[in-house]
């Protein structure tokens, strides 16, 4: 156990020392282990792997890594040889791990199996990373080590320059001084709500009532967003890191990861990060011999989407139903079990290592004057490459979209991107360029950042389908505790089931917008004020698309049950394309198929 700063210091050059020792003289095989890479088969690539490099007699290190956030290449592999780079291998099956075993034992490369080279320049014929179109143009902070520490080894995260922050705040910087950091940094939160988080830590720090509280939000509970688990999944001490000087900062004793239980992989890595932090000393009483107490929990919560919002976390981590509390009084005043609580989103406390390492100017100059530092984005929908990408806020999404993830599949044609995780509305193709992955430049349109969960669809998702969806999301994880909620959510659900059928009314449209304008002014958190905006947002943008389904009985994408009508009305008029809103009614619509 380390006592001092002085022995940390040590103990980081004996994790370096002990790495190269490890990797010395063979070959180093690296195998993304995470949810997602399970899934697809990647424990039998490593068993694979192992089993033929065992069988001819090659000497090899074989790692468990955390998840890159290229999904598109999963399973993957890293190799890198005695004396060459790291290559970067995408889709190995675990029949393609053999021959991959045999090329490392014959000392050659597989080119057509290769994505890069991740450091330094081209080897043989594979190029660097840096060269690829999903790698190049992004910023990795946060995933700097995803893909190549192991996640379970917290040596490797020292290794990597891992506490030093830790070290750095509670030995060097008063609480003040780091709060400071923060507040020149400008990071807003990422959980979607974008406050500032220098703001906030003020606030708990101000509070004279103890004990005092760190919680994080790691619950994740929306249908198309995954950077949460992943981070956790790849590196959790990041976030672990981020959580310490938060207590230290705030004057507190004790943080609480609050993970939904569902994500299984995330919750055990976690837990281990913790688990070896206890056992070397960063975490306990009187850490490093400073006198500071520091203390980390985690909790699981059970999938509600209303836990993330931090009243209703709090709630459920005192063993209550998960409900919003009415604000004022906020979390830094009386949070949980009514003592002054700070309350992050993950991906916000995993950016503070990098913060206190480097300072917040640098952090600053990261991004644009009102979205600072790097975001983590989740693309669905039918791209040429999908996962988890961390881009510098102020790119422009059509550079999102048709650099990193590729543009359409062969044979897809865009129709529109939902922002926002089911919290906002869409965005059409003509406005991609116009619009930034950022906090702000969306809100006129209805669109927003939110956790950065974007689905991109095609042609073959109707727009009312859509719109009814998502609806019918926030109608289910609805807490029901406030009326304009309980009661908004169904009545919109009912409207769109009913246009989406073939029984659409005169008026129909404008009851939405009433009840949307009710449901956002009365309640009481933030469910019940963005459940609306998903419809709002479909209407303003494919507002011919609602008036066909109501006035003609048709669904351009011929996906909603108004279809099933269609063989009962055979002189019905065929729809052929999908109207946007800023097209005229009164325009002649273009024949084609649907797809021009």
């Amino acid at each position: 156990m380390l006592g001092s700063p002085q022995a940390f210091n040590s103990y980081v050059a004996e994790c370096q020392a002990d790495l190269a020792g490890r990797r010395a003289g063979k070959w180093t095989i690296s195998v993304g282990i995470s949810e997602c890479s399970v899934a697809k088969g990647a424990q039998r690539t490593l068993a694979s792997i192992e089993r033929e490099l065992t069988r001819l007699n090659v000497p090899y290190i074989v790692r468990e890594v955390g998840c890159g956030g290229w999904c598109w290449a999963e399973p993957f592999v890293e190799v890198q040889g005695p004396d060459g780079p790291p290559i970067l291998y995408g889709s190995i099956s675990h029949e393609r791990a053999i021959i991959l075993a045999q090329s490392i034992a014959a000392g050659e490369t597989l080119e057509d199996w290769s994505i890069g080279v991740r450091a330094g320049a081209a080897y043989r014929d594979i190029p660097p990373l840096d060269d690829h179109p999903y790698f190049g143009p992004q910023h990795r902070l946060l995933f700097e080590q995803c893909g190549i520490i192991e996640p379970d080894s917290i040596q490797d995260y020292v290794a990597a320059g891992g506490y030093t922050a830790l070290v750095k705040a509670i030995t060097s910087m008063t609480p003040e001084e780091v709060i400071e950091e923060v507040k020149t940094s400008n990071i807003r939160g990422r959980g979607g709500a974008g406050f500032p988080m220098g703001i906030k830590w003020d606030g708990g720090r101000a509070s004279q009532s103890w004990p005092k509280y760190v919680v994080v939000n790691a619950h994740e509970g929306e249908p198309n967003v995954y950077k949460d688990r992943r981070l956790i999944e790849s590196n959790p001490h990041q976030l672990l890191e981020g959580i310490m000087i938060a207590c230290y900062t705030i004057g507190a004793k004790a943080g609480i990861n609050y993970i939904g239980g569902e994500h299984v992989m995330a919750v055990k890595r976690f837990k281990k990060a913790v688990d070896d932090a206890y056992a070397l000393g960063l975490l306990g009483d009187n850490v490093l011999g400073t006198g500071h107490s520091l203390h980390v929990r985690t909790r699981l919560g059970s999938g509600a989407y209303i836990a993330g919002e931090e009243m209703a976390l709090i709630e459920s981590l005192e063993g209550k139903q998960a409900m919003p509390r009415t604000k004022p009084p906020f979390p830094t005043v009386i949070g949980f079990m009514n003592r002054p609580t700070v309350l992050n989103n993950a991906e916000t406390l995993s950016n503070v290592p990098h913060i206190v390492n480097k300072g917040g100017a640098w952090y600053a100059g990261i991004g644009t004057e009102g979205s600072t530092g790097t975001k983590l984005v989740t693309m669905q929908g039918p791209t040429l490459r999908s996962g988890l990408v961390e881009v510098e806020m102020g790119m422009p999404l059509d550079h999102l979209i048709n650099h990193l993830y590729g543009g359409m599949a062969e044979g897809k044609k865009f129709l529109g991107l939902q922002t926002g995780g089911v919290s906002a509305g869409p965005l059409t193709e003509d406005m991609l360029g116009d619009y930034l992955v950022d906090f702000d430049s969306m809100k006129p349109v209805g669109g927003m950042l939110g956790s950065g969960g974007f689905v991109l669809f095609d042609h073959s998702v109707c727009p009312v389908a859509l719109a009814y969806y998502l609806t019918e999301f926030s109608r289910y994880e609805s807490c029901g505790k406030c009326s304009p909620c309980r009661l908004g959510c169904p009545a919109l659900v009912e409207i769109l089931g009913r246009i989406m059928n073939g029984q659409g009314r005169a008026g129909d449209i404008e009851l939405i917008e009433r009840h949307s304008d009710h449901m956002i002014r009365l309640s009481l958190c933030g469910l019940g004020k963005a459940a609306p905006a998903p419809v709002l947002g479909f209407l303003k943008m494919y507002r011919g698309v609602f008036e066909q389904h109501i006035n003609d009985n048709i669904c351009a994408c011929g996906t909603c049950p108004i279809d099933s009508v269609a063989a009962l009305q055979p002189n019905r008029r065929a729809a052929t394309t999908i109207p946007l809103a800023h097209r005229p009614l009164s325009e002649p619509v273009p024949a084609g198929n649907g797809d021009d």
